[in-house]
């Protein structure tokens, strides 16, 4: 079973190629070494097991029609996958705010043991790359990723210019990427 965001960059970097030509077996291996990633960031962010896979399967199908929005030199496509698939959910969660009224939302139990396995077995992954980036960006990647706040957001609670937290988030990501790739 090949885990979340750890395909290889030059296998994604061929994959992609493939997909561009139309090859669905190759999209079918990057949905497979990728998916669980992406439906794993729309559910920590939606708290909504069918929002979360409308959420994967659009940034699939967006992959699938427009392989060439990746851009190998601004990061992995695990990551890019993963933005991708974060700012999808926030722009969800912020439509059913703005349209649902109240009587309408569901009440969602604190407790969901497949869940929280799923979390518990990312973090546990990824806590030791998160243990060495410095505070300030395990602190941005944090609020970005784990609590759905958009940088706008997480400025404002860090009295931090935009840029910056933007900038602390994107070296976070090329850290952790760089030590899942090893």
């Amino acid at each position: 079973m090949v885990e979340p965001f750890q395909t290889p960059g030059p296998v994604d970097a061929l994959l992609l190629e493939l997909i561009e030509q139309g090859d669905v077996d190759s999209m079918s291996r990057l949905y497979a070494a990728h998916s669980r990633g992406v439906y794993t960031v729309a559910l920590k962010i939606l708290r909504d097991a069918s929002a979360a896979e409308d959420v994967s399967q659009d940034v699939f199908l967006r992959l699938w029609r427009s392989p060439s929005s990746f851009k190998p030199a601004r990061g992995s496509l695990g990551g890019w996958i993963a933005v991708v698939a974060r700012n999808r959910a926030i722009d969800v969660l912020r439509a059913r705010k703005s349209t649902d009224p109240v009587d309408d939302l569901l009440l969602i139990s604190s407790s969901n043991p497949a869940k929280d396995l799923e979390q518990t077995l990312l973090v546990e992954r990824l806590r030791p790359l998160l243990a060495r980036l410095p505070p300030a960006q395990r602190v941005a990647l944090d609020m970005s990723f784990f609590r759905g706040m958009t940088h706008a957001e997480i400025a404002e609670a860090t009295h931090s210019p935009l840029g910056t937290v933007k900038s602390r988030i994107r070296s976070a990501m090329l850290s952790v990427g760089k030590g899942i790739r090893g």
